[in-house]
C-alpha cells in the first residue's frame, strides 16, 4: 500500500529543479497518470509562495517507469495574488509530462454555489469493493491505496448489454484519508478525477469483447473548494462521446456534504491492447 503524501513528495536539487521517485504502489498500466500529475503539482508547491492551487493542465507525453524522475519548474507569470508555473517531468532524457499550474493567495471576490450533486446514497451503508468481490485481488495495485464503495454494482460482469457512460463511486484514501496541506489535498483530487475517465468510457462497450485501451492525452483540473475534513469523496465521471479514435470525458468530485470540490476534463486516444 502506498502513502499519498510520501509518494508524491519532491526533493529540490537546485534552482528550478527537483527530483521524485515514482512508486510502483500506484500502478495502472504503469505509473497512473493522475499520480504523475500529482507529483507535478507538489513540485509547483515547493516553489510557490501561495497556499493553494487554482488549476492544473497537463499533457501526458510518455508512460514513465517506476523510479526516479527529473523535474524542472519555471515561472511563466508572477503577480501579487497569482502565479503561473510550467512543470516538466522527464526520465532518462525522455519527456513524461508537461504541466501548467496556477496558484493563488487570498483573493476577495463574488461568491455563489449552485452546483447540484447527484442524488445517490452516501458511503455509509454501501459495501466496499472488497465486500463485493471477496477473496479477489484488486485489478491493479493502485486500488490498494483507495477504498471504493460503488454507487451501483453488477455482480455479473461483463454485463448483458451496454451501460451508460457514467461511473460513480465513493472513494477514501488509505492509510491516510485526509490532509491538512492544501496542496496534498489537491493532489488527492487530481488522482480521483483522473481515474474516472476509463471506467466511465468503457461501460457502454464492456458487454462485448474488444481489444482497446485508451491512454489519456491530457488532463485539466479546476480546484473549486478544498474539503480537508471530508474523508469520503464522490467520484462522478461521464464520458458522453467516443469516435474517430478518441473519447472525451469530464468528471466532478464531491465532498460528503455534497459540495463541489473540483472538476476535470480530458481526451483519451484509443490503442489496441497487447495480448
Amino acid at each position: 500500500m502506498g502513502d499519498l503524501e510520501h509518494d508524491t513528495s519532491v526533493e529540490p536539487v537546485g534552482e528550478g529543479r527537483c527530483t521524485a521517485t515514482l512508486s510502483s504502489e500506484w500502478e495502472i498500466w504503469g505509473p497512473m497518470g493522475g499520480y504523475v500529475a500529482a507529483v507535478a503539482l507538489r513540485a509547483a508547491a515547493a516553489s510557490s509562495p501561495f497556499s493553494r492551487p487554482a488549476s492544473l493542465s497537463c499533457h501526458y507525453l510518455s508512460v514513465a517507469e517506476f523510479g526516479p524522475v527529473d523535474i524542472t519548474v519555471a515561472v511563466r507569470r508572477s503577480g501579487r495574488t497569482a502565479l503561473s508555473q510550467r512543470v516538466e517531468i522527464s526520465q532518462g532524457g525522455r519527456a513524461i509530462l508537461d504541466a501548467a499550474i496556477w496558484s493563488i493567495g487570498s483573493v476577495p471576490g463574488l461568491e455563489h454555489s449552485v452546483a447540484v450533486a447527484p442524488e445517490v446514497p452516501g458511503p455509509d451503508g454501501l459495501p466496499s469493493m472488497e465486500d463485493l468481490r471477496p477473496g479477489e485481488p484488486p485489478f491493479f495495485p493502485f486500488w490498494d491505496n483507495v477504498e471504493t464503495r460503488p454507487v451501483e454494482f453488477e455482480p455479473t460482469w461483463p454485463p448483458d448489454g451496454p451501460r451508460p457512460p457514467v461511473w460513480r463511486s465513493w472513494a477514501r484514501f488509505r492509510p491516510t484519508p485526509t490532509f491538512t496541506d492544501p496542496w496534498v489535498d489537491a493532489a488527492r483530487a487530481v488522482i480521483l478525477l483522473d481515474v474516472q475517465s476509463w471506467p466511465a468510457a468503457s461501460r457502454p462497450h464492456a458487454w462485448r469483447e474488444h481489444s482497446f485501451v485508451a491512454p489519456s492525452l491530457d488532463l485539466f483540473v479546476a480546484f473549486h473548494q478544498a474539503a480537508p475534513d471530508s474523508e469520503w469523496l464522490l467520484a462522478d465521471g461521464y464520458a458522453p462521446t467516443a469516435g474517430d479514435g478518441l473519447f472525451g470525458w469530464w468528471g466532478r468530485l464531491w465532498s460528503s456534504s455534497r459540495s463541489l470540490v473540483a472538476s476535470a476534463a480530458g481526451q483519451a486516444l484509443f490503442r489496441t491492447a497487447p495480448p
